[in-house]
């Protein structure tokens, strides 16, 4: 049985392909995780990346920081 909302997952989905795209630690962690499974690889790594930002968000809200990501080339 599945439960959760579905918009919302997608839409965490899309800002963490977003965030896959343009930050250098979320890319390496995703590709991390591709590799792991054999099956629905980006499927998975998307929705594990996903709960990353989750964590992150969640972090920054609850210290009332800003997000500075890592300057690595």
């Amino acid at each position: 049985m599945r439960s959760g909302n579905r918009f919302l997952k997608y839409y965490l989905c899309e800002a963490a392909k977003s965030l896959v795209r343009c930050d250098t630690e979320h890319r390496r962690y995703y590709d991390l995780k591709y590799k792991e499974v054999n099956k629905y690889q980006h499927k998975r790594a998307l929705a594990l990346t996903a709960r990353k930002l989750v964590r992150l968000v969640f972090r920054l809200l609850k210290d009332n920081r800003l997000y500075i990501p890592s300057v690595t080339a």
